[in-house]
């Protein structure tokens, strides 16, 4: 699913109006793929942001 950070920027983490890449929902949370992108080095990819942060794009 693609979701539009709806926030504040952070320009380390998440910039406004920026489309990203939501790996799935987790205890009402999304799982972004964020500036940092993807890590090879990690199990798990992405980061937990509160869903109230973003506007669904595409599924």
């Amino acid at each position: 699913m693609k979701v539009k950070y709806i926030g504040t920027s952070d320009p380390c983490c998440l910039i406004e109006n920026t489309v990203y890449e939501c790996l799935g929902e987790e205890d009402g949370l999304f799982r972004i793929i964020d500036e940092e992108g993807y890590d090879e080095d990690e199990q798990i990819q992405g980061y937990l942001y509160e869903k109230e942060l973003f506007e669904t794009v595409s599924e």
